[in-house]
């Protein structure tokens, strides 16, 4: 591949998603990947720093951050890919990344950023895997989904609503609870 042609492909990407996604906001969308660039950044260069601790003879900060660095590459690949446009393999993992569910996202961040912090506790190992944690609560937040409707909350949030078994009026607590259409259940 050129390096027009690559440049064409990088320049399309931030505009459009490979999966359909219209029930996600806009703003929790582009929050979550500004969050997850700023957050990618701020965790390399706070490993940086988490790495000095060799100096002190501090060896689970140096192992800290070299975690902290790899997790804040690892965020920056997949939500700017733009910043790694000469490795090739770079752009295939964010597309790969973008068309798996957001939930998959946000185990990834979720996960990564806590071994740094249990390795070197400090200012800098908590705002650089903060900021990567707090992204991958954006994408939790993403991956639920959609509110329901202000009428089908009050239908639900009603004490006298209907059972969807018999039509009759219930004061059971769990008459209220939407079946799950997913799962089997033996007849």
């Amino acid at each position: 591949m050129s390096f027009a042609e690559r440049l064409t492909t990088l320049m399309a990407r931030p505009g459009q998603d490979n999966v359909p996604r219209d029930d996600v906001p806009w703003h929790l969308k582009y929050g979550g990947r500004a969050a997850g660039i700023v957050g990618g950044f701020f965790a390399v260069l706070f490993g940086l720093y988490n790495c000095i601790g060799i100096l002190l003879g501090d060896v689970g900060c140096l192992v800290g951050g070299i975690l902290q660095i790899l997790a804040g590459f690892v965020v920056l690949a997949i939500e700017a890919p733009c910043c790694f446009i000469f490795i090739d393999y770079v752009q295939q993992a964010a597309e790969k990344a973008d068309q798996r569910p957001y939930w998959n996202r946000a185990a990834l961040y979720c996960i990564i950023a806590i071994p740094p912090v249990v390795l070197c506790l400090g200012l800098g190992s908590l705002f650089g895997c903060g900021l990567i944690f707090v992204t991958g609560m954006l994408y939790g937040m993403m991956a639920l989904g959609k509110k329901g409707s202000r009428e089908d909350m009050a239908a639900m949030a009603s004490p006298n609503a209907m059972s969807p078994v018999q039509g009759v009026p219930s004061t059971d607590q769990h008459s209220t609870l939407m079946e799950d259409p997913d799962v089997w259940r033996p007849t």
